[in-house]
This record gives C-alpha cells, sequence and structure tokens, in this order.
C-alpha cells in the first residue's frame, strides 16, 4: 500500500538562505549594470557614423547587385525572344520541307524507267525530271537549314538557362546586400535610440546645421573639365539639399552615386551606377592640384563613396543616412583619386 506521508517542508534557515543569495545575485547584476558607463554623445555619434559608413559600402555592393540584375534580365529577355524567332523559323523550314516532300512524292511515286517508258511525250516526262532533281536538291538544302537552325536553338536556349542561373545568384546577392544595409541602419538606430531625447535632439541641431551650413561653399575661381562636366555639377547644385536615401538615384533623393550618375545623365552623358565602377568611367587623376570643377572624386580605400569636385577643395555629394546633399572639404575623407569623363 502506497504512503501518504506528508513530503519534507524546508527549514526556515534554509529559506532564509535563498533568499539572501538571490538578493545578492540581483544587486551584483545592478552593480555589474552600474559598473558599465553609458557611451557618451559624442561616443555614440561616432558609433553610429561608422556604421553608417559600413551601411553605404553594402549599398554600393547592393547598388552594383541591382545594376547586374538589370543587365543579366535585359540579356535573358533578348535571347529568349531569339528563342521564339528561331523556333517560329523552323516551324516554317519543317512546314516547307514537307511541301518539297509532297510534291516529291506526287512526281516520283513510279520508277523514273517505267514513268519514261510509259509517258507520250519524252520531252515532257524529262521536264519532269529535272524539276524532280531541283525539288531533291531544295529538300537537302532545306534539310541542311533545319539542322543548323536546330542545332543554334539548342546552344540559345542552353545560354538563356545560364542567364537564368545567373540571374537567380544576383538576386540572392541583392538579398543578402539589402539586409546588411537594414541591419546596419537598425544598429545605428538602435544607438541613437540608447540617448537621452535631450542628446538625440542636440545630434539632430548639428546634423541640420551642417547641411544648412554646408549647402554654400566658396569654390573660388573653378572652371569645369569640360561642357558636360559643368553641365553635371549644375545638375548636382540643383539637388543641394535633398535627402540621402540608400539606393536611391533621383530625382528627389539620392546615395552617393546615385547623385553622380543622375548628374551626369543630365548633361548627357551614361556613366555606371556604383562608385566602383565610376572609378574606371574615365582618366585617373592622382593629384587633388589637378582636380576641376565636375569632377569625380573617390573616396575611400574599397571606393565605396564618390562626389563630384566643386572647386577650392571642396566636394559636393550625398554623405550619409540622415544628411543631404552639401558641400564639404574634399579633406573629410580619405581621398584616392579623381575621374574625369
Amino acid at each position: 500500500m502506497a504512503s501518504h506521508r506528508r513530503p519534507k517542508q524546508p527549514s526556515r534557515t534554509r529559506v532564509t538562505v535563498l533568499t539572501a543569495t538571490a538578493a545578492a545575485a540581483v544587486a551584483l547584476t545592478s552593480q555589474a549594470a552600474q559598473a558599465q558607463p553609458k557611451p557618451s554623445k559624442s561616443e555614440v555619434k561616432e558609433k553610429v557614423d561608422k556604421l553608417y559608413e559600413e551601411a553605404e559600402a553594402a549599398t554600393e555592393k547592393y547598388n552594383g547587385a541591382k545594376e547586374q540584375q538589370s543587365k543579366l534580365q535585359k540579356q535573358v529577355d533578348a535571347i529568349q525572344d531569339k528563342v521564339a524567332r528561331g523556333q517560329d523559323e523552323l516551324n516554317t523550314l519543317r512546314d516547307g520541307l514537307g511541301s518539297v516532300a509532297s510534291a516529291q512524292y506526287r512526281s516520283g511515286g513510279i520508277d523514273p524507267a517505267v514513268q519514261l517508258f510509259l509517258s507520250s511525250d519524252p520531252d515532257t516526262y524529262l521536264d519532269k525530271a529535272s524539276a524532280l532533281d531541283q525539288l531533291g536538291a531544295k529538300q537537302t538544302e532545306a534539310l541542311n537549314e533545319i539542322q543548323a537552325k536546330q542545332r543554334t536553338l539548342a546552344q540559345q536556349r542552353k545560354e538563356a538557362q545560364d542567364k537564368l542561373g545567373d540571374l537567380a545568384d544576383t538576386r540572392k546577392q541583392l538579398g543578402a546586400k539589402k539586409k546588411e544595409v537594414q541591419t546596419k541602419l537598425a544598429a545605428a538606430q538602435k544607438l541613437l535610440n540608447s540617448l537621452t531625447a535631450q542628446e538625440r535632439a542636440a545630434l539632430s541641431a548639428d546634423e541640420s546645421r551642417a547641411n544648412r551650413d554646408n549647402s554654400r561653399a566658396d569654390l573660388g575661381n573653378s572652371v569645369p573639365a569640360s561642357q558636360r562636366a559643368g553641365a553635371a555639377f549644375a545638375a548636382a547644385q540643383s539637388k543641394i539639399g535633398s535627402p540621402y536615401v540608400y539606393g536611391a538615384s533621383g530625382p528627389s533623393s539620392f546615395d552617393c552615386s546615385g547623385l553622380t550618375s543622375w548628374a551626369y545623365s543630365q548633361a548627357g552623358v551614361s556613366i555606371p551606377r556604383t562608385s566602383q565602377s565610376q572609378a574606371n568611367a574615365g582618366t585617373r587623376i592622382y593629384s587633388q592640384s589637378g582636380l576641376q570643377q565636375g569632377d569625380l572624386v573617390i573616396f575611400y580605400g574599397d571606393m565605396h563613396h564618390v562626389g563630384l569636385y566643386a572647386g577650392n577643395g571642396q566636394v559636393l555629394h550625398a554623405p550619409k543616412p540622415g544628411a543631404s546633399v552639401r558641400y564639404e572639404s574634399i579633406n573629410n575623407m580619405p581621398f584616392q583619386f579623381g575621374v574625369r569623363i
């Protein structure tokens, strides 16, 4: 028979010890939290700026994947259009071959010697025989053409399949880069949210002041690198104050390479979409003293930022999230080289 003895209750001494231990743990945790000093506004700003820089580098990779996706999609569409037209041509050739075969059958259904023997008009027969030979030659030619067309179609279908595979890979890259950008921006926002409302307001005021103060610049006696460079620079000037938005290329918001590619397109010049590709779009100028207004200016070792040289040591660019298109000193970022389009 099962025992119904009451379970032993913990002693009052044991409960007291456990309670004291738990309280001590809470106190230690609280002390550890207090021991870690809260980052200052300037430290948060430094970390946020670093995250924005990393987000911009990822943005340029995102732009590159997006541009590659667009090119691949056009190539796939063109190849598939060729395949469709080629299939129509193949069907026409096959129909033509069927007509030749039918005519040959009608003309050559009886042994040629018997046809000549039975013919009441040998001359007419010989004319028919000549026509029959021509039909045979046309049939052979049509067969060769059909085989060639089939080989071409097979190659084009294989090319389309390969391009579709590349397109799928590029779309994966696009998604990964977009996620990377969003992760960096979310981390920056989390840091900003750790500040007090007063500190956030102060940072926002600093950025607004920078946008306002840097919307004007002493450009000296700047001379455009060319008529088109001058037109591109004037187009970019018209967008001073427009917000930075990752992946944007105008007309109301821009990222760094979006601004430069849009500006040059207004001057009738097509340049690549990303800063890394724009770095190879013209003649490189390694001396700042050799730059002229409208030249592209490439920054950072991985070339993830680009602006337009404005003159007098100033660059016009779309700086980062939270900032607007504005002038800044060319020395605010690590200069690599200029590019004359």
